[in-house]
């Protein structure tokens, strides 16, 4: 490996599985010490585990993203203890799912508090601390293609993806005369805890990769490699930019073909 986040502190949320678990690794494994956050203990744990083992620097925070206080307080204890933050990976998200019509205002509502909010206080917070630090920083928001294309019984979670969009470039806008960089990348469908129900049969598992003009769902290591990338001196000269790395998903008109 090459090294290239060597002493820099990186904070990743939803980092107890699929993409949020793949991203806190390659983070370590480039010299990052990790911090990742989830609501539950147990599979923190065990993805901390699989970093030391291969050599790397992590620790796990026990916080809700969706509660201001508890994220807020988990990336500035972060910061203080490691003296300083350069990365935050804004990963974590929460979504329902049903017909529009049919969608009570909680439920709507339920869409926004970890996918929004939760990165606009993380956002916020991870500004704040890059600005004072006076070194820079990256900042990487994970969207989703339902937030580019209109998605059926996901509006709530589309509408989310779509505001995490905007506000990344209002953000990248406010951030880079102080040096901060902040960019979007946007996953399609990849295979992850979230996504397994709509790959556990051979033939949603067809129908789906049909839809992929690279014909395969993609790896959560193969978007941690993206924001990787995003997060490294290597893209010093990008923000504000959103990524797709969706296999060619977004890049075609679905047709009867």
């Amino acid at each position: 490996m090459s090294k290239r986040l060597q002493g820099k502190v990186a904070f990743v949320s939803g980092g107890g599985s699929g993409i949020g678990a793949a991203t806190a690794q390659r983070l370590a494994d480039e010299g990052a010490t990790v911090v990742i956050c989830g609501r539950r203990q147990e599979p923190l744990d065990a993805v901390v585990a699989q970093i030391r083992a291969t050599g790397g620097q992590a620790e796990a925070v026990v916080a809700d993203v969706g509660n201001e206080a508890q994220y807020v307080g988990a990336i500035e204890g972060a910061a203080q203890r490691h003296g300083r933050l350069d990365v935050l990976v804004n990963n974590a998200m929460a979504y329902t799912w049903g017909a529009l019509d049919a969608m009570s205002t909680d439920d709507w509502h339920a869409n926004f508090t970890t996918t929004v909010d939760g990165t606009f206080w993380g956002t916020r917070t991870a500004l704040k601390l890059m600005k004072a630090d006076g070194k820079g920083g990256s900042i990487v928001n994970v969207s989703s293609i339902c937030g580019q294309l209109g998605t059926p019984w996901m509006a709530g979670y589309s509408a989310a993806k779509a505001a995490v969009d905007n506000l990344s470039r209002a953000a990248a806008a406010e951030g880079a005369p102080a040096g901060v960089r902040v960019n979007v990348v946007i996953p399609a469908v990849v295979e992850t805890p979230a996504t397994a129900g709509m790959l556990s049969d051979e033939a949603s598992r067809k129908n789906t990769e049909k839809l992929i003009p690279m014909g395969r769902v993609g790896q959560p290591v193969e978007l941690a490699n993206a924001i990787l990338f995003l997060a490294s001196d290597e893209a010093s000269y990008i923000t504000g930019a959103a990524l797709p790395v969706d296999g060619g998903r977004s890049a075609v008109l679905v047709t009867a073909l």
